[in-house]
C-alpha cells in the first residue's frame, strides 16, 4: 500500500514538473515572439505616416542643366516652409550662370563632385563632395553656380522660405566642409547632421527658419526612429536604395521619391533590402504666411514681387552691386 502511494506521489510530482516546464517554455516563447515582432514596430505611439509620394521628374533648369524636382512641381508646389528641392546632375558647359534671389534661403549639398560659386559682393568659393553651403539671400543676391572639373557633379539644392520680417535682411553665408559636419553611428545606421539634432548630436548651423536636415544611411536589416517636433512639416527624399517608412507594412519606396509625412511624433524607417538605403530627412516649422513666388523671387504679396522686379531692374534696394558685376564662371 505504501509502495503504491509512493508511486502515485512520484507520478504526480513528475506530472507537476512536466506541466511547469511546459508553462515556462510557453512563456519564454511568447517573450521571444514579442521581442522579435517588437523590433519591427514603430518607435512611436503616434508615428508619422507617408501621406503623399511624389516622383522627382527631370526638367531643364539654368543653362543646359537637368534637375529632378520634387517639391516645386505642380503635384507639390511647396511644403511650408520648404519651397523647392532639386536633385541635380550637371556637367560642363551646363550650369547655373548669373541669376538673382530674394526672400528665402538656398541650401546646396554636394553628393559627388564640386561646384564653384561667385556672387556680386565678392564672395566666392568651391563646394566639394559632402560640403554644404547655406545661403541666406535676404534682400538680394546675384550669383552663379557652375560645375567644376570633368564628369557629372551631383547634389541637392533646397529652398527654405523666410518669414516676412526676415525677407529683407542682409545676405549671409554658412559654409561647412564635409569634415566639419557632425555625424553619428549606431547599429548599422549612420547620420550626418547638417541642421538640427540626431542621436544626441547637434549641428552648429543656425536656422533662421527652424529646420532639421539629416542625411541617413541605413545598412541592410537596420532600422531607425527619429523624433520630429510635432508642429513641424517634414518629408523624406530618397537618394539611393529602397526603404520602408512610417510603419513596417508600408509599401517600400525607392530612389528619387519624395515622401511627405503626416502629423506625429517622429519617423520610423526600415531597410529590409540587400543594399544600403540613403535618404535625407527634412523638417521645418511652418511660417503660415502667404507665399507669392515668381521664379527666384519669393515674397508675401504681388505688390512686393512687382517691387522686387523694379529693384532688380533699376539696381536698388539690395541689387546695387549687380549693375557692373559679371561672374567669371557664369560666362
Amino acid at each position: 500500500m505504501r509502495a503504491k502511494l509512493s508511486r502515485r506521489i512520484l507520478v504526480s510530482l513528475l506530472l507537476y514538473q512536466l506541466v511547469f516546464v511546459l508553462l515556462v517554455s510557453l512563456c519564454i516563447r511568447k517573450d521571444i515572439i514579442t521581442m522579435s515582432s517588437g523590433s519591427d514596430h514603430s518607435g512611436f505611439d503616434n508615428p508619422r505616416l507617408v501621406v503623399k509620394k511624389v516622383l522627382a521628374k527631370q526638367q531643364s533648369e539654368g543653362d543646359g542643366a537637368r534637375v529632378r524636382r520634387s517639391i516645386g512641381r505642380p503635384e507639390l508646389k511647396n511644403l511650408d516652409p520648404f519651397l523647392m528641392l532639386d536633385e541635380f546632375e550637371v556637367s560642363l558647359p551646363a550650369g547655373f550662370p548669373d541669376h538673382p534671389h530674394r526672400g528665402f534661403e538656398t541650401v546646396t549639398y554636394m553628393l559627388e563632385g564640386a561646384f564653384t560659386h561667385q556672387d556680386f559682393a565678392g564672395h566666392k568659393g568651391t563646394i566639394g563632395t559632402g560640403d554644404v553651403q547655406w545661403m541666406t539671400a535676404g534682400r538680394g543676391i546675384v550669383h552663379s553656380e557652375m560645375p567644376v572639373g570633368e564628369g557629372t557633379q551631383k547634389g541637392l539644392q533646397l529652398w527654405i522660405n523666410l518669414a516676412s520680417k526676415d525677407k529683407m535682411i542682409e545676405p549671409n553665408y554658412q559654409e561647412l566642409l564635409s569634415a566639419d559636419i557632425p555625424n553619428a553611428e549606431n547599429d548599422g545606421v549612420e547620420v550626418k547632421i547638417i541642421a538640427g539634432e540626431a542621436m544626441g548630436v547637434k549641428s552648429p548651423v543656425y536656422t533662421r527658419t527652424p529646420t532639421m536636415y539629416l542625411d541617413f544611411t541605413l545598412n541592410p536589416s537596420s532600422q531607425y526612429h527619429q523624433s520630429i517636433p510635432e508642429s513641424w512639416n517634414a518629408f523624406v527624399y530618397i537618394v539611393e536604395g529602397e526603404g520602408v517608412f512610417g510603419v513596417p507594412n508600408s509599401q517600400p519606396a525607392s530612389a528619387h521619391h519624395c515622401l511627405v509625412l503626416g502629423p506625429g511624433e517622429g519617423l520610423s524607417v526600415w531597410n529590409k533590402g540587400s543594399s544600403p538605403l540613403r535618404f535625407v530627412l527634412l523638417g521645418g516649422q511652418p511660417l503660415n504666411e502667404p507665399v507669392v513666388q515668381y521664379g527666384p523671387f519669393v515674397m508675401n504679396t504681388q505688390a512686393e514681387i512687382e517691387q522686387t522686379f523694379q529693384d532688380y531692374h533699376y539696381y536698388k534696394n539690395g541689387f546695387e552691386k549687380a549693375r557692373h558685376w559679371r561672374s567669371h564662371s557664369g560666362h
